[in-house]
């Protein structure tokens, strides 16, 4: 090679190949945009290789191009890691963990696992953020979350899925609503009621479970609203436009005119599973799945 590839060349593609633009990457990386051109080019002509089809204003990964693409966008996360678990450890701190976690997640599971893990290893960071279990997929596939509690039964490969928690399902009432825990007896009770319920896209397994609650009853129920966010259901139960049905420890932490009702007869159960992506390299991680005993 004529020059020396250094880092920053490999910063410099990975920008463009994402952008397709040779002006937008070149404003992302705060540089001039010749400059970034000749840096690329003197790239390819330093390779002996051609990673871009250049089309007047139109720019096109060749296939090389985007090997290098997918190769370099892991290993250099890989050497990211590398460093970030470097500069914490010479700051004094053994690692960081970061999580990302479904609502129901936060109630009772995480608040249990935590402070043992501390316990053990007081010298992490962690770092914890609310995400629906489709974000938590992609962030664990990109590597942007260590770990994620979800409410799923398959991923997609390169992940691990485990079962860390079993919940019942509650029924969600407004506090003024005729059915009580001392008069229900079964939810057809409530085939006339509109139902406020998480969105398919929330989970595809778990609407397809509180679907099979109705059928368990008997009856189809009428959704009246769909959303992702426990607080949104509880809201509009509490205004009385419909009743719910959620996870049983989603009724922790929250303090409006809603009440809740057990569904301990029916055989359906919701389950919350831990999830990784088994090629993540940050050391603490094995610790962690150690202590919870899925790995």
């Amino acid at each position: 090679m004529k020059h020396q590839l250094e880092y920053r060349h490999l910063r410099y593609f990975l920008a463009v190949a994402e952008e397709l633009h040779f002006r937008k990457a070149a404003e992302k990386l705060y540089i001039s945009q010749p400059g970034l051109s000749r840096q690329i080019k003197q790239m390819e002509d330093d390779l002996g290789i051609k990673m871009f089809e250049r089309h007047n204003r139109k720019v096109q990964l060749t296939a090389v191009g985007k090997y290098l693409q997918s190769e370099l966008s892991n290993n250099l996360k890989n050497l990211d890691d590398i460093f970030n678990h470097a500069k914490l450890l010479n700051d004094g701190i053994d690692g960081n963990l970061k999580f990302g976690y479904v609502g129901s997640a936060m109630q009772e599971v995480i608040p249990k696992i935590l402070p043992q893990f501390r316990k053990k290893h007081p010298n992490i960071i962690f770092n914890l953020n609310e995400m629906d279990n489709r974000t938590q997929i992609e962030a664990l596939l990109n590597r942007e979350i260590d770990i994620g509690f979800v409410r799923l039964e398959r991923v997609p490969h390169g992940l691990e899925i485990k079962p860390i928690f079993e919940d019942t399902f509650s029924l969600v009432l407004p506090k003024s609503h005729p059915i009580s825990e001392s008069n229900f007896k079964e939810l057809n009770q409530l085939k006339n009621e509109s139902f406020i319920l998480f969105d398919r896209s929330y989970s595809e397994s778990y609407f397809e479970k509180v679907m099979q609650i109705f059928d368990h009853s008997g009856f189809i129920p009428l959704i009246s609203h769909n959303t992702v966010n426990a607080s949104s259901i509880y809201r509009l139960v509490e205004n009385n436009f419909g009743v719910s049905i959620v996870p049983t420890t989603l009724k922790l932490g929250y303090d409006m005119d809603i009440k809740f009702i057990e569904l301990k007869k029916i055989p359906q159960r919701t389950t919350l599973r831990i999830v990784w992506n088994n090629s993540n390299p940050n050391p603490i991680l094995m610790n962690f799945l150690n202590l919870i005993q899925v790995s």
